[in-house]
């Protein structure tokens, strides 16, 4: 395994759309331990494949509660519901800080690393997460959806 560099606001890259996965392979699962342990190292909720410099449909959550690091692999958002205004921010854009509007609750469709499908539900700050994260493989930064930026209390 190994920590990638991630890419900051300003980065063309960051605004791609990714391709779907078609392998389930040894790439893809060092991809996804690499960004495991990226996501770790800079202490972070979520990371994006595009995040790493790599244009495939690949995202983790890790939001710190029982169901540990959650992969997805070509995820599709199937139901959301409810409204939530919260805090927001981003490994690719340091120092900012939005309030955001996302559902309160999603269900996202997904494969595992080995292909297999699943489908994960979440609320509140996974929730989030999952549409944060699903928002970047479309090239599409939270800077987008904030509705007023702010400080974060040191």
């Amino acid at each position: 395994m190994a920590i990638r560099e991630i890419l900051k606001e300003g980065d063309e890259f960051l605004l791609k759309k990714c391709r779907p996965v078609e392998k389930f392979d040894e790439k893809l699962h060092i991809l996804l331990d690499d960004m495991i342990e990226t996501l770790h190292d800079a202490d972070g909720v979520g990371l994006a494949a595009p995040q790493v410099g790599v244009l495939r449909r690949v995202c983790i959550v890790d939001i710190g509660d029982a169901d540990g690091v959650i992969e997805l692999i070509n995820p599709v958002i199937v139901k959301s519901s409810g409204h939530q205004r919260t805090g927001e921010g981003c490994l690719s854009c340091p120092g900012k800080y939005g309030i955001t509007d996302r559902p309160k609750k999603v269900t996202v469709r997904a494969f595992d690393r080995n292909g297999n499908p699943f489908e994960i539900s979440g609320e509140d700050l996974k929730a989030k997460a999952f549409c944060h994260e699903i928002d970047h493989l479309d090239g599409i930064l939270f800077l987008t959806k904030v509705i007023e930026f702010y400080e974060p209390e040191k």
